[in-house]
């Protein structure tokens, strides 16, 4: 069995490893960063490719007959033509829930970012302020309590139900909007609302979908003029699911009080992003997922699912 890992970098980086791999195949080449013009080449005739964010298309699949398998260093498969797969009989499998504490983490973060203003009181600490200070505090009139405020989850999965947890320890109202609705969550804090009602009544929108035509722009001109005046918008789903010039212009018209985003609809986020000139847009670099504790849980997963194709009894397959 040859391997082939196109773009081992962002789940390796510069503290974790990929030997862990070798014993499993005969042959393995692994690159840091695979240009689209030479993915085909780079796959040739091996067996199995592992990838992370490698786009792969139709005409890899034509290009590469001896391919059968294809393992995610994600959870989202959207880079892959999943019906070219089926068609070509390649195993596509994913690692679902490796990093849900994480992304569940940084939402809160990002939340707790614009409710406790800590970055904005230390810089004011920082340049003098305090020492300066009449009195023996000051703050922003700005900062709020959790307690009380309506999150709206837009989505169900595995990251929003552990948000939803958070929320609820935060004494936080959750109204959630989801393909699937799961009646065994319902109870005096949480319920499963239609979409226009999440965005009419919640305090923050956090964004918790896949990205699906149907998801495309799901955040669009028409959602943000529903959401409250004044509501938090906090994205570390995808990046197109929001349109992101109607989200800026909603944040530079006070519409939005801010938003906390970890994804853009293009990555990297170009120059002339709307989001990097918006007023009160918070952004990282597509990070959520990344702590080491979730890049070995991810590793652990990707061999897991290598290991059981191997075996005959493929994981976590999403080309069915």
């Amino acid at each position: 069995m040859k391997l082939v890992v196109l773009d081992s970098y962002t789940a390796v980086s510069t503290d974790l490893s990929l030997d862990c791999f070798k014993p499993y195949c005969d042959e393995m080449a692994v690159y840091e960063r695979t240009p689209p013009e030479e993915v085909a080449a780079r796959i040739g005739d091996a067996e199995a490719v592992l990838i992370n964010k490698t786009v792969i298309t139709r005409r890899i699949f034509e290009l590469c007959p001896r391919l059968q398998y294809i393992g995610l260093f994600a959870t989202g498969y959207n880079i892959v033509d999943i019906e070219a797969a089926k068609e070509h009989g390649v195993v596509v499998s994913n690692a679902p829930a490796y990093s849900t504490n994480a992304v569940a983490q940084l939402t809160f973060a990002m939340i707790l970012h614009f409710y406790s203003l800590v970055s904005s009181h230390d810089a004011r600490v920082h340049t003098g302020e305090w020492t300066n200070c009449r009195d023996f505090c000051f703050y922003d009139p700005r900062i709020r309590e959790l307690a009380g405020k309506t999150i709206g989850l837009i989505g169900f999965g595995n990251i929003a139900k552990k948000v939803a947890q958070l929320a609820q320890a935060f004494d936080m109202p959750v109204l959630v909007w989801s393909r699937t609705q799961y009646p065994e969550y319902e109870n005096q804090m949480l319920r499963f609302v239609p979409f226009e009602t999440l965005l009419q009544n919640s305090d923050i929108v956090s964004l918790h979908c896949p990205l699906f035509p149907s998801t495309y722009h799901l955040i669009d001109r028409s959602a943000v003029a529903q959401m409250k005046a004044g509501a938090l918008l906090v994205n570390t789903a995808r990046g197109a699911v929001l349109d992101e010039q109607a989200v800026a212009d909603a944040l530079n018209s006070g519409h939005l009080s801010g938003a906390g985003i970890d994804v853009a609809e293009k990555e990297p986020i170009p120059g002339d992003s709307p989001l990097l000139s918006a007023k009160n847009c918070v952004i990282t670099p597509h990070i959520a997922w990344a702590c080491r504790e979730s890049r070995e849980r991810l590793i652990e997963t990707v061999l897991d699912n290598f290991q059981s194709f191997l075996a005959g009894k493929p994981k976590n397959n999403v080309a069915k």
